[in-house]
């Protein structure tokens, strides 16, 4: 699927509930399915900075595509970064650095986190570009 069917996707599902209760609830289950990250990538260097809670990202290239793998400490923002995931793993590098995360806007996500949890989510977004431009400049 490309980035933006994944977007549309998530757009949709969200649309199914009526209140951010449980749109935050969703989050959560959606941060409880994350798969479980290798031990030897929660490391310092994998921590996103800017988070408010512990988030450990990891991306690798293969065959031209990157796989990120991530955690959290926390549970919705586990669930941030599963969504995260969801849309940019499994892309080229070319594709996530110019994809844009509408989704984000559309299901209203921004504007119902904390402050510090919506400077998180930025840091997120720039962790991931960051592995994506390394490994573009990698294939080139």
């Amino acid at each position: 699927m490309t980035i933006k069917e994944l977007q549309e996707e998530i757009i949709e599902e969200f649309s199914m509930f009526d209140d951010w209760m449980q749109r935050y609830e969703y989050l959560i289950e959606i941060g409880k399915s994350l798969p479980q990250i290798s031990e030897s990538f929660k490391k310092d260097e994998n921590l996103i900075k800017g988070c408010q809670s512990k988030v450990w990202l990891h991306a690798e290239l293969d065959n031209g595509i990157v796989i990120y793998t991530a955690d959290s400490d926390a549970i919705l923002t586990k669930g941030i970064i599963a969504l995260l995931l969801r849309v940019f793993s499994n892309q080229t590098p070319a594709n996530i650095l110019e994809a844009e995360p509408f989704f984000i806007d559309e299901i209203g996500l921004k504007e119902h986190l904390s402050p510090t949890r919506a400077n998180g989510l930025v840091s997120m977004i720039k962790q991931i570009k960051l592995f994506a431009l390394a490994y573009q400049t990698k294939l080139s």
